[in-house]
């Protein structure tokens, strides 16, 4: 049945072996949990097709930018730069351009970081390693906000920077650093809400086209909500904060100093506390859910 085994042939019983290469612990493993979800949301190294949405995305909040650059360089040629300058928005305003894009980039972002893990039962090989349900979470959070960030804070540095080549920019280095400060805080805050709520949401199903349904049946009907409740049956102004979306701008405008006129009267700690609520609790959700998911080893 079998061939003679010749002189050379060994059996070899080793049974367990303790692992002894180089431990790298949690740390390494939550880089390289956060590296890999950045490349499934942008859609590397997968088929073309998982690249369209986040591109689309990512063009849509920068082409603004871009069209507003080349307004103000091809008046510049024509020395009418500074007359073009005021064509291009103010800083603030910018997000009411791109805000489509922002919420069609959180709508699909969380749910790729989540949902395919536990739909096929990924999660329980990764907490299988050193990480632990809290820092899967937070690996996948901060990779969320890597990504929206890149819509919330990227379109606003090129636009500062193509505006200061060009001479009508902020004026000095100290005006400059203002700006820029504003910037980060306010992309970070964007970030920050919309990360925690479309976590929380994914986090409820496994399911991704379910999870981006939900998300923007929150962002939108967040909406018409405050709506319903400023304008319709007559609540105070401070009832606006209930619209994510809203309340998220306006925490952007007061970062930059300016208000919307319809909320100049709100208080601006009841705008950051509105909004501040909407990210604890989305942070929230996702945490008890992870905590009380049953994850099979």
């Amino acid at each position: 049945m079998s061939e003679r085994a010749g002189p050379e042939a060994r059996i070899l019983e080793r049974g367990y072996r303790r692992f002894e290469g180089v431990r790298q612990g949690r740390g390494h493993a939550m880089r390289s949990l956060m590296a890999h979800t950045l490349r499934r949301i942008l859609g590397l190294r997968r088929p073309a097709r998982a690249k369209v949405l986040p591109l689309m995305s990512i063009v849509f909040a920068y082409l603004p930018a871009t069209v507003f650059l080349g307004v103000v360089a091809l008046f510049g040629r024509f020395g009418g730069r500074a007359q073009a300058r005021q064509l291009v928005p103010d800083y603030a305003d910018y997000y009411g351009f791109i805000v489509s894009a922002i919420v069609l980039f959180v709508a699909f972002a969380a749910p790729e970081a989540l949902c395919p893990d536990r739909r096929s039962g990924v999660l329980s090989l990764y907490l299988a390693s050193p990480l632990t349900r809290m820092t899967y979470l937070a690996a996948k959070a901060a990779s969320v906000a890597i990504v929206i960030g890149a819509v919330t804070v990227g379109p606003l540095l090129l636009l500062l920077a193509g505006l200061t080549l060009q001479g009508v920019g902020p004026d000095g280095p100290i005006e400059v650093m203002k700006v820029l400060g504003r910037i980060v805080a306010a992309g970070v805050a964007l970030a920050a809400v919309f990360t925690a709520i479309s976590m929380a949401v994914a986090s409820l199903t496994d399911r991704r086209a379910l999870a981006s349904a939900g998300i923007i049946f929150l962002l939108l009907g967040s909406g018409v909500v405050g709506g319903i409740l400023v304008a319709g049956l007559g609540a105070p102004a401070e009832a606006f904060v209930v619209n994510v979306v809203r309340s998220s701008l306006e925490v952007v405008a007061r970062i930059y100093g300016e208000s919307d006129t319809r909320f100049a009267a709100v208080d601006t700690a009841v705008v950051a506390a509105g909004t501040a609520a909407w990210a604890l609790t989305g942070a929230a959700v996702a945490v008890l859910r992870y905590r009380r998911l049953q994850v099979t080893r």
